[in-house]
């Protein structure tokens, strides 16, 4: 079965390998072009750094950054405002040039809620790119930032109100607040095979395991919670070409 190409857009560094790490990791084996835009934090900050080792263990490439100051560090990117803030049409043209020059057949991001936290920064990346999703085929649309280029469907990370449980016990319940009902979920996807590195990848992101956030909580936990905890992958499909049917994966 053929494995789509595929271009995972999210809010910060580390967003990439919590929410699709696995995925990323199984595309790229699977010898699907596979990519990552992170909206936030300047490409010459340490974070940065961090998300290019993360993303070479993944073999999702080299960082593509839209350059923004996240919500909560307004240091993160000196002299650009925080993504919320910016115009929303330059953010949109923006990730459009990205999307043409990767012509990728599927798109990863937040969905509506903005994951589990409900990040303000997560909720902007999900209304960006569903709007840039359809934006870049459009042949009248910015024509300087490239041809035309329609992906198939978005996925949109999510949490089933299943999962939240066992999440909450780890994280706290205060940082589980956002889930979607079970039969929301149109893909359902196991990452055992590719969970060492989806945790490696997390781990990269060192200044977050050392302040504490969800990387350094998983960095705490045993081998066995991981697993049970971080081996499954879920998504809500949105079709952007046409209607197909229901999927239970990613790779058509």
């Amino acid at each position: 079965m053929s494995v789509p190409s595929l271009l995972a857009v999210f809010a910060h560094p580390d967003d990439e390998s919590l929410s699709a790490g696995g995925v990323l990791a199984r595309h790229a084996d699977a010898g699907a072009r596979t990519a990552v835009v992170t909206a936030t934090w300047a490409e010459d900050s340490p974070r940065a750094v961090e998300l290019a080792q993360a993303l070479r263990t993944l073999g999702a490439g080299a960082p593509r950054m839209l350059g923004y100051a996240d919500a909560r560090v307004p240091g993160s990117a000196p002299g650009m405002p925080r993504f919320c803030d910016a115009p929303l049409d330059e953010a949109v043209r923006k990730l459009v040039a990205r999307i043409r020059d990767f012509r990728p057949e599927i798109i990863v991001t937040h969905d509506a809620y903005g994951g589990l936290t409900g990040h303000p920064d997560h909720v902007h990346t999900h209304r960006v790119a569903v709007l840039a999703a359809r934006a870049a085929g459009l042949e009248r649309f910015d024509p300087d930032s490239g041809a035309p280029w329609q992906p198939r469907a978005l996925y949109l990370a999510t949490h089933p109100h299943s999962s939240v449980a066992a999440l909450s016990e780890v994280i706290g319940a205060r940082k589980a607040r956002f889930s979607v009902p079970d039969e929301h979920v149109t893909a359902t996807v196991d990452v055992r095979p590719w969970l060492d590195r989806k945790i490696a990848a997390v781990l990269a992101h060192r200044s977050e395991v050392e302040r504490g956030a969800l990387p350094g909580v998983i960095a705490e936990l045993t081998p066995d919670a991981r697993e049970r905890l971080f081996a499954t992958e879920w998504f809500i499909r949105r079709d952007l070409v046409g209607a197909t049917p229901p999927q239970r994966d990613l790779t058509t």
